[in-house]
């Protein structure tokens, strides 16, 4: 019996504010305030976007603790908390529960990513979701673990009833489908990049954790619900226009990027903690022309 949860909609994994490279908390619940009424299925706390490997495990923690007082109960928090070991990841995923968190995003360790093969990785996230209270999604983000879940090591861990789903991040619509044509049946797929939302839904995709949630939720959502009622059409018009804004707050200009879209749009983004460096001007400028191009922002 799979663990219920209802994973079906559009989470943001949100930037951690910080001013001072201080945990801003006053400025994350005006943020979660907005995006509490854009139709958001739920929050990611501590995912790539989250700056997590800069938090400490005390400010992990407190992070969770307060995000999950902030948000709404008709939202889900899910907490990242894979860490590089097993019984670490354990602890934080254990903590991130008694506070809270109805689930837990777990990263592919990856220090060591050359042994980091399906035996390790199969014994690994069987370790955490045995152990774990809460739900447990697989998290495959590539472009930072260098580390990829193939389709077969994802359809095995499918069948543990704790292991809920997969956050995939390579934008690789293929591996989608391989994915949807392997796993259980009650299984989520989660798209981890906008670019790919549209092909993933079409796919079978439950829905999708996107950096650019954070600051266009309500085209997200769009998109979302156009494709669950057939509207295919205008799902993928919405899609081409988000392209160029999701490739900017993710690829182009990363973390720092995102802070700085979403300081123009009326959230607080601020400056990543170092050694990130803030956006340059010339950054911004391209950022606001981008958000101007569609339509997020007025000229």
């Amino acid at each position: 019996m799979m663990s219920e949860i209802n994973l079906h909609g559009i989470f943001p994994p949100i930037p951690t504010p910080f001013i001072n490279a201080n945990v801003a908390y006053d400025k994350l619940a005006s943020n979660i305030e907005k995006w509490s009424k854009t139709g958001l299925r739920g929050l990611v706390v501590m995912g790539s976007n989250g700056e997590y490997v800069y938090l400490s495990t005390d400010e992990k923690r407190m992070l969770v603790e307060k995000s999950v007082e902030l948000t709404p109960d008709h939202m889900l928090v899910i907490a990242g908390t894979g860490c590089e070991s097993t019984q670490e990841t354990i602890e934080l995923t254990r903590d991130c529960a008694d506070r809270g968190a109805h689930a837990a995003l777990v990263v592919t360790p990856h220090y060591y990513g050359g042994r980091m093969n399906e035996a390790a990785l199969v014994a690994y996230f069987i370790a955490v979701a045995d152990n774990s209270p809460i739900p447990i999604l697989l998290y495959n983000v590539p472009k930072f673990t260098h580390v990829n879940m193939t389709f077969r090591l994802v359809a095995q861990l499918s069948s543990h009833p704790n292991i809920v789903g997969i956050k995939d991040s390579t934008g690789n619509v293929i591996q989608l489908g391989e994915f949807a044509n392997n796993v259980d049946a009650e299984f989520n797929l989660l798209v981890g990049t906008a670019g790919a939302l549209f092909g993933g839904l079409t796919l079978g995709c439950a829905g999708g954790v996107l950096a650019l949630a954070n600051v266009a939720p309500d085209n997200c959502v769009k998109i979302y619900e156009y494709a669950r009622q057939g509207n295919y059409e205008a799902a993928r018009q919405l899609q081409l226009k988000m392209i160029p804004v999701n490739q900017a707050v993710t690829a182009t200009y990363g973390v720092p990027g995102l802070k700085a879209a979403m300081d123009m749009l009326g959230y607080f983004g601020g400056d990543p903690r170092p050694p990130l460096l803030p956006s340059s001007e010339k950054e911004k400028s391209e950022i606001r022309e981008i958000l101007i191009n569609a339509d997020l922002l007025k000229s």
